[in-house]
């Protein structure tokens, strides 16, 4: 099923503004969240798909990847998984997004019965760490860019601590539930307003929000659950790319510390340029240059593509700046919608040295009236040479 637009999701437009886009977000996680819908799937669904959204669209590099490559530009590959799927389609869990998002409401309780994302100070309150994301740079030929190609990188990140499974704590009684906040990860405060109580809630002040509290750190990674490691990863991009466009890889970055949320592997596209052929946007352009004779005769010639030749009939009388379109021969879009085109711009070529019999042979064609150009042939050429500058 193809994924909705994220505007359309929100119900915004694309010239909101980031507030704009919060207060969306925050009605649509209110309409939809677990806890006034308990069992009901289908809010389930778009309550992550509401927080899949606002993940890409309160991001203002992302915002713009989106915009510009549509689900492509944050997946790597249409149809394939967005932010919280990558390019594997994993997922996130609902507790990732209210770890992430959480903070939307601000802390206060108080909305239809729930307080904040945490449906009532249960393990969704805790705070996750998330890690840092990876950048990586990828180079891609046209033939590469035209069929789309899997990569792999080996990366060096921070990945989960085998000792502790992630924990930071050595063994199983290396932690403990804060005994302040009773393993919630966030405290109540009553304060009194000349409109009443006013409940608040943050992050514990004891655990820093996570809930728990290391009593013996571990002796591999110290109590932060990571290590330096290495990881391959296995990468498809997809066909249509272009230079400077970044694709995003869910959970492929550094781990989060305690069995945080892992951040993200972005890829960034290189193209290498082409001997023959020149990218403009989906089309390619090439430059034929042909000999006079070819040009006044007709004939046949050979196109270079980007991945064989292909034979090109040539009319007889070709004029310089003629375009030649070969339909279907550019690249595809990275959407999806169509594919380009592959341009000849013709140019003559004029020998610069010419011996006796060249300049005789050519001298005596000159005096011919068929090779000087009449009133009507100047009269086309002035009109095409003047709508450059209109």
């Amino acid at each position: 099923m193809a994924k909705r637009d994220y505007y359309e999701v929100l119900e915004v437009t694309k010239e909101c503004t980031s507030e704009e886009i919060k207060k969306a977000y925050r009605k649509k996680a209110i309409q939809y969240h677990p806890d006034k819908n308990p069992g009901d799937k289908e809010a389930e669904e778009k309550f992550k798909e509401a927080a899949e959204a606002y993940d890409v669209l309160s991001n203002p590099d992302k915002r713009s990847r989106y915009d510009q490559f549509g689900h492509a530009g944050m997946s790597g590959a249409a149809g394939n998984g967005g932010p919280f799927g990558g390019f594997g389609g994993g997922g996130m869990s609902m507790d990732d997004i209210f770890s992430m998002f959480g903070d939307i409401f601000g802390g206060h309780s108080g909305f239809g019965g729930f307080s904040g994302f945490g449906g009532g100070g249960g393990s969704s309150q805790q705070r996750r760490f998330r890690g840092s994301d990876l950048r990586v740079k990828v180079k891609l030929d046209l033939k590469e860019i035209s069929t789309g190609v899997e990569k792999k990188f080996k990366l060096k990140k921070y990945i989960q601590c085998d000792h502790c499974h992630g924990s930071g704590a050595e063994g199983n009684s290396g932690v403990e539930t804060c005994s302040t906040c009773k393993g919630s990860g966030s405290v109540i405060r009553n304060q009194q307003t000349i409109l009443g109580t006013m409940q608040t809630r943050s992050a514990c002040p004891t655990c820093g929000g996570e809930g728990t509290i290391i009593k013996e750190k571990c002796k591999v990674c110290g109590g932060d659950g990571i290590v330096h490691g290495e990881e391959v990863v296995s990468v498809r991009i997809p066909a249509g790319v272009a230079e400077g466009m970044q694709l995003s890889m869910g959970g492929k970055g550094n781990a989060g510390k305690h069995n945080g949320v892992p951040g993200d592997l972005l890829i960034q596209v290189q193209e290498e340029a082409h001997p023959d052929l020149i990218r403009d946007d989906n089309d390619l352009v090439y430059n034929l240059l042909l000999s006079f004779p070819i040009a006044a005769l007709g004939g046949a010639v050979e196109i270079p593509t980007i991945d064989s030749k292909v034979k090109v009939k040539i009319d007889p009388g070709t004029q310089p700046g003629k375009v030649l379109r070969l339909r279907g021969k550019g690249l595809p879009s990275v959407n999806g919608y169509g594919t380009g085109d592959l341009l000849v711009n013709v140019s003559i070529y004029v020998p610069e040295v010419l011996n006796k019999e060249e300049k005789s042979a050519l001298e005596k064609l000159d005096e011919s009236d068929n090779f000087k150009p009449s009133s009507t042939v100047k009269e086309k050429i002035f009109r095409k040479f003047k709508s450059l500058f209109d």
